[in-house]
């Protein structure tokens, strides 16, 4: 792809989102954003910063399940500082209590959906803004831009509506949920090639030490690094050129149950 239309194409996308974020603030009542400090929710976080010319008029949320790497609460505790957010921080219940039909590490990662559950209803949030896309797996295709969910944030992919030609629907019946996906279009080397443009400060995990390196973060226990030599972003974006690799190849839950993953999202998991 050549360097000119790379850019034409990251604007696009960068315009698409911005518009998202301004129109979500502008329809829903009480929004809040989470930041889970991965690839995806930095660029998400950088486009708010953008689309609100350096400010975040919202609350994020981390929802925290108290197995995330050092190295993620160390790039939380520095930048929530460093940009002044506004950031809510929520724990979560212990996979005990969580639904033992579930394989066990999607039995983990479903802490997280009850976990926001929790700070949905201690805070009342009208709206909450997610950074998945649709590439990223296949359940997420499903996805809208304005997904209205019941008030505790359940998802039927069956009863969404319909936004054609980017024309979205951002009027709902009072007391309905809704998740926002700014990210919905773009692709995983969209991602690199706007960190790259635009200088984003990420996790540096995702960078290979010793012949290894993370594409997705998650929970420690569940999260694996994948083989690879790209140590710079530069070397990534050449990397995604060419693999054939998933890229959450690493996260454990990914390799359970084939309807794991939907049964999560259905329960309302990010």
């Amino acid at each position: 792809m050549e360097p000119s239309v790379r850019q034409s194409h990251l604007d696009q996308l960068e315009a698409e989102s911005i518009y998202i974020f301004r129109e979500m603030f502008a329809q829903i009542e009480k929004p809040a954003m989470l930041w889970s400090l991965g690839k995806d929710s930095n660029v998400m976080l950088w486009l708010a910063r953008k689309a609100f010319f350096g400010h975040v008029p919202f609350p994020l949320v981390h929802v925290d399940t108290g197995k995330k790497f050092p190295e993620m609460y160390a790039f939380r505790e520095k930048y929530e500082k460093e940009w002044n957010l506004n950031l809510i921080r929520g724990g979560c219940p212990p996979v005990e209590d969580i639904d033992d039909s579930l394989p066990p590490a999607a039995r983990s990662a479903a802490r997280k959906t009850e976990g926001l559950k929790w700070i949905l209803a201690e805070h009342q949030f009208t709206g909450v803004v997610a950074g998945i896309r649709r590439d990223e797996q296949a359940i997420r295709a499903k996805e809208r831009v304005f997904s209205p969910r019941s008030d505790s944030g359940e998802w039927s992919f069956k009863d969404q509506p319909p936004e054609l030609w980017d024309h979205y629907k951002t009027e709902f019946p009072p007391g309905t949920h809704v998740r926002i996906h700014p990210l919905l279009q773009w692709t995983e080397i969209d991602i690199w090639r706007y960190i790259q443009r635009e200088n984003i400060p990420v996790v540096d995990l995702y960078f290979a030490k010793d012949g290894l390196r993370y594409r997705s973060l998650g929970d420690q226990d569940i999260t694996n690094p994948v083989p690879s030599t790209a140590s710079t972003i530069a070397e990534i974006i050449e990397e995604l050129e060419h693999t054939s690799v998933s890229e959450r190849a690493g996260r454990a839950m990914d390799h359970e149950a084939e309807d794991a993953f939907e049964r999560l999202r259905t329960d309302g998991y990010m």
